[in-house]
């Protein structure tokens, strides 16, 4: 039993953030059916690389869960969702402010089957202000943020970060949290309600310690000139002789006097919070040391010790790494059409309602005649509802 077994969740987003957050949910034990357009589904099942024709990415954030295809512009697929929602217990969103409720499928519709329903929408901008029609990504989130504007080198340009911080940390994961939170009030109160989620807000959140630090002093942070943002040579990547490179975050002094006695200089330990000018030569002077040895000879002689030294691991090193590999984070998974395909395993460790891959991420529209089944549509029903495209086509595939 997972931790959310019993849970039923109705899934109308698409790409990454909202199918994040009910890949979370699926694989610690919710229910999950995405609802996808028929013949169509959602565009990340075609996004290249694919393994046999299958979108990579989709075969990875769509495990453990159903998929049906319903046309939500057609009256009867508009019932069928009715149906669906009177037993679901979360349904989740991520199309323009608006859209859901000219479908007739909004919240205050759908409470009126079921009032328990937990209702998400995850967006954006979020359901108000000036900006919540507009489209974005999540550069453009994080840019609104203030995040963006802090990732980089001093006096250079802000950096694009290779992984998507407000589409996961500010949506998907706000999402799991407010619906997690919204169903704990439900067993309190017995009531449902709506969420509203923006990505946006979700990263202006993450500023705690910038805008902390602005609140109380006034000053607007500049980009590599803070604490965590390299300005210290304490916390740095420095490039090692195999041009590979190290992680650094000495930020606590009996770190870095730790590092200084082992690279042989105690006598830069005094210059752990230095001005300006020291950090810079002492950036400089860590970067000619770094260069002397190759990565694993620094990562032997420092990353056992109390020194906060890391490697800058590429991805096709992490799953070969002893911690990630003891914690279960490379896993696999049986799919019928694709195989045997590489997962990401599960992040959060429970002692007794543990994650697990109960099924593979489902075929488009894989699960459609069961889900209407269990809706009491006979055979005779689900053909007309095919010929009349509210479904898509015919699809059966052994699990």
């Amino acid at each position: 039993m997972g931790a959310l077994s019993g849970v039923k969740v109705l899934d109308l987003s698409r790409l990454l953030p909202g199918p994040y957050c009910t890949l979370m949910m699926a694989d610690y034990g919710a229910e999950v059916i995405k609802i996808e357009e028929p013949g169509k589904g959602d565009y990340i099942r075609w996004r290249k690389p694919a393994i046999e024709g299958i979108g990579a990415r989709h075969l990875t954030i769509n495990r453990n869960k159903k998929s049906v295809e319903l046309n939500l512009k057609t009256e009867e697929g508009k019932r069928i969702f009715k149906k669906m929602a009177e037993s679901a217990d979360v349904i989740l969103e991520s199309f323009r402010p608006g859209v859901m409720d000219r479908l007739g499928l909004g919240y205050e519709e759908i409470s009126k089957v079921n009032k328990g329903i937990v209702y998400c929408s995850l967006t954006g901008y979020g359901q108000t202000g000036p900006y919540r029609n507009l489209p974005g990504h999540d550069i453009n989130y994080i840019g609104y943020s203030g995040i963006l504007g802090l990732i980089g080198e001093k006096d250079g340009k802000p950096v694009v970060p290779g992984v998507q911080i407000a589409d996961i940390g500010g949506g998907a994961l706000m999402a799991l949290s407010g619906i997690c939170m919204a169903l704990f009030h439900r067993v309190r109160s017995g009531q449902g309600q709506y969420i509203d989620v923006s990505m946006m807000d979700g990263a202006v959140s993450w500023l705690y310690a910038s805008a902390s630090d602005y609140f109380a002093s006034g000053k607007t942070p500049e980009r590599g000139n803070t604490r965590l943002d390299g300005h210290f040579a304490y916390y740095h990547v420095y490039q090692t002789k195999d041009k590979k490179y190290l992680s650094v975050g000495a930020s606590e002094f009996k770190f870095w006097k730790r590092i200084c006695e082992l690279i042989g200089k105690p006598e830069w330990t005094e210059l752990h919070e230095g001005s300006g000018e020291v950090q810079k030569q002492l950036k400089l002077d860590l970067s000619e040391l770094f260069r002397q040895k190759n990565q694993q000879e620094w990562l032997d002689l420092l990353a056992n010790e109390d020194t906060c030294v890391g490697p800058v691991n590429d991805i096709d090193q992490i799953f070969e790494d002893p911690q990630i590999i003891d914690r279960e984070l490379f896993l696999e998974m049986n799919h019928p059409t694709a195989g045997t395909v590489k997962q990401i395993g599960f992040p959060i460790k429970f002692s007794k309602t543990k994650g697990k891959i109960l099924s593979h991420s489902p075929l488009l529209g894989e699960h459609t005649e069961e889900v209407l089944a269990q809706l009491d549509y006979t055979n005779e029903d689900i053909e007309e509802l095919r010929k009349s495209g509210v479904i898509g086509a015919s699809l059966s595939v052994e699990n």
